[in-house]
């Protein structure tokens, strides 16, 4: 059977090469338990002195990179007194000096642009420098929140980075290389660190062509901390046993949380043995049962008197084209996905177990998104995830939590190993990265979310999809 399966995987890849279909380059993806901060030379540039200049030097301080900038004539030299500041090197490289192996990483802080005729200036940095961009590179732009700038063509230029990145992303994926975008808003600028951090490491190797959203510029942000961040947190997790749901838990207790697993009884065995290997708890419930929250909250308030984190997992597809589609098909799917996430988040917050520096992290999908054929039912709920973090994030800052969502696109997992060869490598391969993602892809970024580095950052939906070709 083995030796079938090999033979099948070898027709394949000669078919889908026939086709013009690339080979996928090999992502370099946290290897360690702990976290490996990127490390290495960074080029960084800009227009001017912003106030994002200090905390974008001190994310490439703490990890130990060192940063380049252009030595030509035209090279600001804000970045060197913003460096001396903090007691840190910039040092000037010219283009043509550096070396055959490349950078790792370029940084441009494009939030002084702020009007369209700026944007020149993106393409002035990146266009000579993108051929020396190593494989497993990465690109980060840094910009303002166009939605709070008063002028029109401040607003316009800040925008306009968006598809910029999103653009870039899909030109240089092939090199396993990934651009992001992080708007920060006014007064956030201290949030910037931990996520630039995060998206300069390997842990975000499947994410790309994404926007961040800094935008809480009240929020309490503790002081950074690289190993076990979560120490002396609880966190619930829905759909622990197995798949996604199991990578989740094992990541967040490699980071230091206590785990409560939650899953169906069915799916004791499995959980068992998950929630053994962590040191977690186990709660066998099913979330579509009118009383888990209540069940959930007694058991986390016993277990530990609070909940830090609440990972809104556990979910079901019932697929069927809408003409064809039950009713049952309908509701059961609406209410495990989206209905049971608003009745146990409500009923945490309204019994104080979710308070201050509180953390909800909800899995949304790609399908809710772009939408899929014969999955009316389950695109509706997971697109009404993402309107419920939209709309419960201002709601939440009352409390002092934070809400945000991953939407995953193709993950291999036990299920998606059942679908014909071809067909699955076909649809792994229709985004920039060229490849399906692992649920480590999807854990590792709802562990950021968790992460109290995450403070300023909420009503984010980030895809974890390797920037699929389908969607905004």
């Amino acid at each position: 059977m083995a030796d079938q399966q090999v033979a099948n995987r070898s027709m394949g890849q000669k078919l889908l090469s026939t086709v013009g279909v690339p080979m996928a380059p090999s992502l370099q993806r946290n290897v360690k338990d702990q976290a490996q901060p990127f490390s290495g030379q960074v080029y960084i540039g800009g227009t001017e002195a912003t106030p994002l200049l200090a905390p974008m030097l001190s994310a490439l301080q703490i990890t130990g990179a060192e940063a380049l900038q252009s030595n030509d004539n035209s090279s600001p030299n804000y970045l060197d007194s913003g460096a001396a500041k903090l007691n840190y090197k910039v040092n000037n490289l010219a283009l043509t000096e550096i070396p055959a192996e490349g950078v790792k990483a370029a940084i441009f802080d494009a939030s002084a642009i702020d009007r369209s005729e700026k944007l020149v200036d993106v393409y002035h940095f990146f266009k000579p420098l993108i051929g020396h961009i190593t494989s497993n590179g990465r690109i980060v732009l840094l910009a303002r929140t166009p939605q709070t700038q008063i002028s029109p063509r401040y607003h316009t230029a800040q925008r306009a980075l968006q598809g910029f990145v999103r653009s870039l992303s899909k030109e240089v994926g092939r090199k396993g290389i990934t651009v992001q975008l992080i708007y920060v808003q006014e007064g956030a600028e201290a949030g910037l660190i931990a996520p630039l951090q995060f998206l300069l490491s390997p842990r975000s190797a499947y994410i790309s062509g994404q926007i961040l959203h800094i935008n809480n510029p009240l929020a309490t942000l503790p002081p950074l901390v690289l190993a076990q961040p979560l120490s002396g947190q609880v966190a619930v997790v829905t759909g622990a046993s197995r798949g996604i749901g199991e990578q989740i838990a094992r990541s967040l207790a490699r980071d230091g949380a206590k785990v409560i697993g939650v899953d169906i009884p069915q799916a004791l065995p499995t959980l068992e043995t998950v929630m053994a290997s962590i040191g977690g708890r186990i709660l066998a419930s099913d979330i579509s049962r009118d009383d888990a929250p209540q069940v959930i909250a007694r058991y986390s308030k016993e277990a530990y008197g609070k909940v830090d984190i609440l990972v809104h997992n556990a979910g079901i597809t019932r697929d069927k084209k809408l003409r064809n589609m039950p009713e049952n098909f309908w509701s059961s799917t609406v209410d495990i996905n989206l209905t049971a996430v608003e009745r146990i988040t409500e009923h945490l917050l309204h019994e104080k177990l979710l308070g201050k520096g509180g953390r909800v992290i909800c899995v949304s999908s790609v399908s809710g998104i772009a939408g899929n054929m014969g999955q009316t039912n389950y695109g509706a709920s997971k697109a009404g995830i993402i309107g419920y973090v939209e709309s419960m994030a201002p709601l939440l800052k009352e409390y002092g939590c934070t809400i945000n969502a991953v939407a995953p696109g193709f993950i291999e997992t036990e299920m998606t190993q059942a679908i014909p060869f071809v067909v699955r490598e076909v649809g792994k391969r229709i985004n920039a990265l060229g490849q399906a993602g692992k649920p480590e892809d999807v854990a590792n970024t709802i562990a950021f979310f968790a992460a109290p580095g995450t403070a300023m950052m909420t009503g984010n939906v980030i895809r974890v999809c390797g920037q699929s070709w389908l969607g905004a």
